[in-house]
């Protein structure tokens, strides 16, 4: 227990400070960066909801993801992009609470959507015959359903935790957000404890729909390799490129950010950066540009566009 200590009121990001020459290039990079991942998760979710070719499981979950990491960058990148011009960049104690409960609720939720999604892949290619009864919309609105509440399950449960009692001075967080790790140590009571509970339910939580994934990938690795021909073979696992990609882009860049030791100066700040940042914004390219069906309804969809203009 710290003593001696003022109680805090707000916190103050700092995790770019070390950069203050680059604050301006910083501000022009994130800007765009986060106007091309909005504008690419609601092109998904446009062409999800008016073509019905995509009006199947796959794609449904698609939009769900996108729905899902658009929430998620909301809850970082406008806060960080106002930071980077302002001279102020403190937060309250219940502002920071808020934003770290959406930023690890929505977090969750996109991990948990990713394993459905390798779960549905499964299905469908291990069990073909069975999976139109199996995957029904009822199943896929239950599932994205259980996405949300496990995802802010886990996410009650941290914020609940770290923001139990007061905060102690020294007021500084070394990132551009509230992150759990670094708002925990400045707890005026256990933070080292506080930090290590927080730490090992999102590693588990990582770790356990990882692996998941992998199993079903596994087996759908198995059920491929038994197709006789190369391009049956080539086809089935097509429609899993996408997905495979964005899993390993999106627990890789996760792992980095926490199992990693905590940084010095503001080089935390910018480990961040890719999870935060970065991922969101590839997934819609991975899942647009790889993917032959969403190509197929961008196009027809700007055929009709320029058709009813002429």
């Amino acid at each position: 227990m710290r003593i001696n200590q003022t109680f805090l009121e707000e916190f103050i990001f700092f995790g770019f400070s070390a950069y203050l020459e680059w604050q301006i290039v910083l501000f022009v990079c994130f800007f765009f960066v986060y106007l091309l991942t909005l504008t690419g998760n609601l092109v998904i979710m446009a062409l999800t909801w008016v073509d019905h070719a995509l009006h199947i499981p796959m794609y449904l979950f698609l939009a769900a993801l996108s729905f899902s990491e658009t929430c998620y960058t909301l809850a970082i990148i406008p806060k960080m992009l106002i930071d980077l011009m302002a001279k102020n960049r403190s937060i309250s104690i219940p502002g920071c609470a808020l934003q770290m409960f959406f930023f690890l609720g929505l977090g969750g939720t996109n991990c948990i959507i990713l394993t459905v999604m390798g779960f549905d892949r499964f299905l469908a290619i291990c069990h073909p015959l069975r999976y139109p009864t199996l995957m029904t919309n009822k199943a896929c609105g239950q599932l994205v359903a259980s996405a949300w509440i496990g995802g802010f399950f886990v996410s009650s449960t941290e914020t609940i935790l770290i923001f139990w009692g007061s905060f102690c001075g020294p007021n500084l967080i070394k990132q551009f957000f509230c992150h759990m790790r670094a708002v925990a140590k400045l707890s005026c009571l256990n933070s080292y404890l506080k930090e290590i509970i927080v730490t090992v339910i999102s590693e588990s939580a990582l770790l356990g729909t990882f692996l998941f994934i992998i199993l079903t990938y596994v087996f759908i690795l198995s059920t491929v390799l038994k197709i006789p021909s190369a391009e049956g073979r080539k086809k089935a696992f097509s429609t899993c490129a996408s997905h495979l990609t964005v899993v390993i882009i999106h627990f890789g860049f996760a792992a980095i950010v926490y199992l990693k030791p905590e940084a010095q100066e503001g080089d935390d700040a910018l480990i961040t950066v890719p999870y935060t940042v970065v991922t969101p914004f590839l997934s819609p390219i991975i899942f647009t540009l790889r993917n032959k069906d969403m190509k197929n309804s961008l196009k027809r969809v700007l055929d009709k566009k320029v058709a009813l203009t002429r």
